[in-house]
């Protein structure tokens, strides 16, 4: 997905895999800590050339939580936030959010020694976020519409 004529400090795209996994006791959401602040996020990057935003995604999982699954090809829907550049400029950013059932968790992935990674309760991890929108994404998430 790409914003024609987007400039440095226009609206940007990103694209988030919202892991998950079914338990006897409910669905647990999948969030890791941020590289700057630390706050709980779900993993969300840029878009990467010749993948789908849903393979993006899933490539973001890996890199930032060593996950492995089955991601959906369908959005569970957008927020956006405000990203801090290394220059110090905020950037607007919409990002698509795409399921994904969790079926491994590796130890050793690229940014294992950089992040902690913590399996939350629908509701918890809905309530750990700062993102009005992905809260409520959270909050209505359905696998089966997805997966």
């Amino acid at each position: 997905m790409r914003l024609d004529g987007a400039g440095k400090r226009d609206i940007r795209s990103q694209f988030a895999a919202l892991p998950f996994r079914r338990r006897k006791s409910g669905l647990e959401i999948l969030l890791i800590s941020s590289l700057d602040t630390g706050r709980w996020i779900i993993p969300k990057g840029w878009p990467i050339h010749d993948m789908t935003p849903a393979a993006a995604a899933a490539q973001e999982a890996w890199e930032e939580a060593g996950i492995t699954g089955v991601v959906s090809e369908t959005c569970a829907g957008f927020f956006s936030y405000h990203k801090s550049m290394p220059d110090k400029r905020q950037v607007p950013v919409v990002v698509a959010v795409f399921p994904l059932e969790v079926h491994k968790l590796e130890r050793d992935f690229p940014e294992s020694g950089d992040r902690k990674i913590k399996w939350f309760s629908q509701t918890k991890a809905s309530a750990r976020l700062e993102e009005p929108e992905l809260q409520k994404i959270l909050r209505n998430f359905s696998p089966g519409k997805y997966l």
